[in-house]
C-alpha cells in the first residue's frame, strides 16, 4: 500500500521513499527472494516464502549468492526463535513493543494508545506497592508498609504527567479517531478498579462491570472483598490502643478513626513509625487527588460536555471522582488538632 505521506524508506536506500504516492495505490507483484526482509517474523507468509525459496538457503547451489543478512532473516525464521539481547530477553521488550495496535493510521492516535498502556502498567505498579503494604500491616510491620507506599506515591507522579503527554492532542485530532473507540473507556481498567479497592473505595456496581470478563472479574472479587490497607491501618492503631472499640466487620466508627489520627499526629512525633505511616497515607491519597484533577482538567479541554465513551456524563462523573478522599479520617484529623506546639 502506497500512500502521499508515507515516510517509508526503501531497504537499501534510506533516501528513496518507495511507499508514496501521490494517491493511494496498491502495488501488487510476485513474491520475490528479497522479501524475506519483510515477512520473516510472520510465521504464515515465511511458511509461503520458504516453500518458493527454501531451496536456495538448504542447497547453497551455485549462483545464488544470497546477501548473508538474507541468510541470517531465514535461519532465524525457520527456527521460529527470534535471537534476544539479554535486556530484550529480561524485560521482554520485543513482546511489549508488538501489543500497539491503533485503529487508524492517525499519529496522535498511536500517542493515546502508548500512553494508555503505560499507565495500565504504572497502576499495576502502584497496586503491587499497595498489596504489599497492606501485607506489612498485617504483620505490624508499619514503617516496611511506609516503604512500599512511599514508593506507590512516587509511581503517581510519572502517571500524573501522562495528562501533560495527552494535552497535546488538540480536539480536532483526538475527534479524528474518537469514534474507533466505540465503548472502550477507561472506567472498565480492571486494574485502575483494584487499585482502588486496595485502598479503600469499594464499589459493588464497579465490580459488576467486569462479572463477565474471563480471568479477570476473580481478581476484581478478591479484591473487593478482601481488607484494604486502609482497613490494616487501622486496625493497626487498634492492636497499639489508639482506636477504641471493635470493628466487626472492619468498619470503624468514623468519629473514632479521626480521633485516633489525630492522637497520632497529636501524641506521636517523627520518630513513631505510626506517624510516617499516617504521613505517608497522605502522600498517597495528596498524590492520587493530583492526577484525577487532571485527570478532569485534560478531558473537559479535549472533549467538553460531551459524555464518556463507557456510558459515563464525562466530565460530572470525574469531577465527583476528583472531590473523592482516599483515607478521609486521616484528612479531617487536621481539622481536630488544637493551636500550639506539640508536645513532642
Amino acid at each position: 500500500m502506497r500512500k502521499r505521506h508515507c515516510p517509508e524508506p526503501s531497504v537499501w536506500n534510506s533516501s528513496f521513499t518507495v511507499a508514496r504516492a501521490p494517491q493511494p495505490t496498491f502495488a501488487i507483484r510476485r513474491m520475490a527472494v528479497h522479501d524475506i526482509l519483510f515477512l520473516h517474523d510472520d510465521p504464515a507468509l515465511f511458511a509461503e516464502y520458504d516453500r518458493r525459496f527454501g531451496d536456495r538457503y538448504r542447497t547453497k547451489r551455485s549462483g545464488s549468492h544470497l546477501p548473508q543478512r538474507f541468510v541470517d532473516l531465514y535461519e532465524t525464521a525457520a527456527k521460529g526463535v527470534a535471537p534476544k539481547s539479554e535486556y530484550i530477553a529480561y524485560q521482554s521488550i520485543d513482546t511489549l513493543l508488538s501489543l500497539q495496535q491503533p485503529h487508524t493510521d492517525h499519529p496522535a492516535e498511536m500517542t493515546f494508545y502508548l500512553v494508555g498502556q503505560a499507565k495500565e502498567l504504572l497502576f499495576k505498579l502502584v497496586y503491587e506497592e499497595i498489596c504489599a503494604a497492606r501485607l506489612s500491616l498485617v504483620v505490624d510491620e508499619a514503617d516496611k508498609a511506609a516503604w512500599n507506599l512511599r514508593r506507590a506515591a512516587k509511581a503517581l507522579g510519572p502517571l500524573t504527567t501522562t495528562w501533560d503527554v495527552l494535552s497535546g492532542i488538540s480536539p480536532a485530532e483526538f475527534n479524528a479517531f474518537r469514534d474507533q473507540l466505540g465503548s472502550a473507556s477507561g472506567i472498565d481498567s480492571f486494574m485502575y478498579r483494584m487499585l482502588e479497592f486496595t485502598l479503600g473505595r469499594k464499589s459493588e456496581s464497579m465490580a459488576r462491570r467486569h462479572a463477565d470478563v474471563v480471568g479477570v472479574s476473580e481478581s476484581v472479587h478478591r479484591a473487593l472483598h478482601r481488607s484494604s490497607v486502609y482497613d490494616e491501618a487501622l486496625e493497626l492503631l487498634h492492636r497499639r490502643g489508639l482506636l477504641a472499640g471493635a470493628s466487626g466487620d472492619g468498619a470503624w466508627e468514623p468519629e473514632a478513626a479521626r480521633q485516633a489520627w489525630a492522637r497520632v499526629y497529636q501524641e506521636h512525633g517523627p520518630a513513631s513509625d505510626l506517624f510516617r505511616l499516617g504521613e505517608t497515607l497522605v502522600d498517597l491519597a495528596h498524590a492520587f487527588s493530583r492526577w484525577r484533577s487532571l485527570h478532569l482538567l485534560l478531558v473537559e479541554r479535549t472533549i467538553g460536555n460531551k459524555p464518556g465513551t463507557g456510558g459515563t456524563t464525562g466530565i460530572d462523573w470525574l469531577r465527583q471522582a476528583a472531590e473523592h478522599r482516599f483515607f478521609p479520617e486521616l484528612w479531617e484529623a487536621r481539622s481536630v488538632l488544637p493551636s500550639g506546639a506539640p508536645p513532642w
